[in-house]
């Protein structure tokens, strides 16, 4: 692979390989890598994948920022010059609802900072679409907040790329050559 466009979003559902894949993607552009991860742990079965995340980091060149909420100041403590991975805006964005956060406050002043930032960004994120309505009203609250931010981020993305069973399929924008 080559050089990243300056925003890429990565989409699909939960373990679609989609992580993977994005990963791929920024040791594959050869620039210094960042990765801001938004994983909280509520049980031990999210401790346990969040440990063998940053087991699967650890020793491969990855400065590793962990926050949940205040996706601003993590794009701030990200070292000049590097590619960036944020896994994942799901995650964030459940995060922000749980805290009871302004949501579009939040949201908004990302996008400003994806306008504004000149390194490559790769955004994992969920399609949460593709399923039955939630029975619960948060959960149907969820789905529309997660719907509204993965449309504004494809508007705003230069290459978005849908991952299912492993596969990539890109929907808008080029994905890198190698060699580029």
């Amino acid at each position: 692979m080559g050089q990243l466009p300056r925003v890429t979003m990565v989409i699909g559902g939960a373990a679609s390989g989609k992580s993977d894949f994005a990963e791929r993607l920024v040791i594959d552009s050869e620039l210094p890598r960042a990765y801001i991860a938004t994983a909280q742990a509520f049980d031990d079965e999210m401790r346990m994948k969040i440990d063998r995340h940053r087991k699967t980091r650890s020793g491969f060149g990855w400065h590793t920022i962990e926050e949940q909420v205040d996706l601003p100041k993590a794009l701030s403590l990200v070292p000049s010059n590097s590619a960036i991975l944020l896994d994942c805006a799901t995650l964030w964005l459940s995060n922000l609802l749980l805290s009871e956060a302004d949501i579009e406050k939040a949201s908004n002043q990302v996008f400003a900072l994806l306008e504004q930032r000149a390194e490559p960004i790769v955004i994992v994120t969920n399609e949460l679409g593709h399923g039955i309505v939630p029975e619960n009203k948060m959960a149907r609250e969820f789905v529309q907040i997660q719907g509204r931010f993965n449309q504004r981020l494809a508007h705003q993305a230069d290459l978005v790329i849908q991952v299912t069973a492993g596969l990539p399929l890109v929907l808008k924008g080029q994905m890198p050559e190698a060699g580029e």
